[in-house]
C-alpha cells in the first residue's frame, strides 16, 4: 500500500513569502562557509548531505488532502484541501486528459480547509470521470454545491462535467474498495469528524485528523486505541503543542503532539505521522516541533516506532 501526502496544514493555506525564502537561502549560505565549499564541490551532493530539511526543502502550505493506492482508473483520497488540485494536476499529466476515472473522496467534515480545493480539481471537470464522495455528514453535497455557488464562485457545482454522487456512511461501518478494507470512526471535532482506517494485503494506514483528544481522557479511549491498533502508518491530527491544547486552544477541536505519541505507543503504531499542522509555523518551527515530540518520545516505555512530519508531495511506501 503507497499513502501520499498532497496537503497537511491546517486552518488555511500556510504563508510562504520572500521573507522565508531569504531565511532558507541565508542558513544555506551560513553552512556553505562553515563547510568550506568552493567551484569543486559537488552540489548536489552538498545540499542533500550537508543541508537539514527545513533549509533545502519545505513541509508544505496545502490545506489536507492524502491519496491512499487505489486500483487502475479508481482512486481513493481523503479530504479535499488544496492539495487537492496538486494531486488532480498530476493524474491529468499522467492519464495525459484520458478520462474514465473514478476518484473516491473520503471527506473527515466539512469546514472550508478540507473542501476548497475541490473546484479546482480539474478531474472533476472532464466528462467521462467519476468522483463519489464518502462520509458520515448528511450535508456533503450541500457544502459543495454552496462553495461552488454565486458569488463565491464562477463555475456552479451542476456545470461539472464529471458525474458526482454521494454515499452516507455510519459509525463503526466496513466498507471494500478496490482491494481494501476501509473502517469508519466518529471523532471529536465542532460539527463532529470523521477518521478512516484503510487495510490492504496485511497493511494498515490510519487517517484520523480533525480530532480533540484530551489529556485527561485520551489514554482510557480504548475506541480510538483499537481504532489505532498496530497501524503501519498513523496520520494524526497534532496541531499544537500541550501547552496551546491544554490553555487557549481547548475546545478547539485539535489534539497535540504529546497526546499524539502516546496514544500511538499504546496502540502499537509503527510511524506516527504528525499532521494538520499549525499554519503560522514557518520550516524552522515545524522541524522544531517535530524535533521536541521525538525528544519527549524518548522519555516514555510507550512509543510509536518512528515519528514524521507530514509534507506535501511525500510518499510512504507500507
Amino acid at each position: 500500500m503507497k499513502v501520499c501526502i498532497w496537503g497537511a496544514r491546517g486552518s488555511l493555506p500556510a504563508t510562504f513569502n520572500a521573507e522565508r525564502a531569504r531565511d532558507k537561502v541565508k542558513a544555506a549560505l551560513e553552512i556553505a562557509v562553515a563547510k568550506g565549499i568552493d567551484s569543486t564541490t559537488d552540489l548536489d551532493s552538498f545540499i542533500d548531505n550537508e543541508l537539514p530539511f527545513p533549509v533545502r526543502g519545505s513541509y508544505g502550505t496545502n490545506t489536507p488532502c492524502i491519496q491512499i493506492e487505489g486500483r487502475g482508473d479508481e482512486y481513493i483520497i481523503c479530504d479535499c484541501g488544496t492539495g487537492l488540485r496538486d494531486l488532480g494536476n498530476k493524474v491529468m499529466q499522467e492519464r495525459q486528459g484520458k478520462n474514465g476515472a473514478h476518484f473516491h473522496i473520503f471527506m473527515s467534515h466539512l469546514h472550508w480547509d478540507h473542501l476548497q480545493g475541490f473546484p479546482f480539481f480539474v478531474p472533476a471537470y472532464i466528462p467521462g470521470n467519476r468522483v463519489t464522495f464518502y462520509g458520515g455528514h448528511p450535508n456533503i453535497e450541500a457544502a459543495l454545491r454552496t462553495q461552488q455557488s454565486e458569488p463565491g464562485f464562477p463555475v456552479h457545482f451542476d456545470n461539472l462535467g464529471s458525474e458526482i454522487d454521494f454515499v452516507r456512511l455510519k459509525n463503526g461501518q466496513e466498507l471494500e474498495l478496490c482491494g481494501v478494507t476501509i473502517r469508519v470512526k466518529a471523532q471529536y471535532h465542532p460539527g463532529g469528524s470523521f477518521g478512516y482506517r484503510f487495510e490492504k494485503d496485511g497493511k494498515a494506514a490510519v487517517y484520523s485528523t480533525d480530532c480533540e483528544h484530551k489529556s485527561a481522557t485520551a489514554l482510557t479511549d480504548e475506541g480510538f486505541v483499537d481504532f489505532f491498533r498496530d497501524a503501519d502508518l498513523l496520520i494524526m491530527d497534532a496541531q499544537y503543542s500541550f501547552a496551546e491544547a491544554n490553555s487557549i486552544k481547548e475546545d478547539w477541536g485539535h489534539s497535540n503532539n504529546i497526546i499524539a505519541v502516546e496514544m500511538s505507543g499504546m496502540a502499537g503504531v509503527k510511524t506516527l505521522c504528525l499532521f494538520h499542522q499549525e499554519p503560522v509555523l514557518d520550516d524552522f518551527q515545524l522541524q522544531k516541533f517535530l524535533d521536541d515530540t521525538i525528544e519527549f518520545a524518548g522519555f516514555v516505555e510507550k512509543k510509536p516506532g518512528n515519528i514524521i512530519m507530514a509534507q506535501d508531495g511525500l510518499v510512504l511506501d507500507l
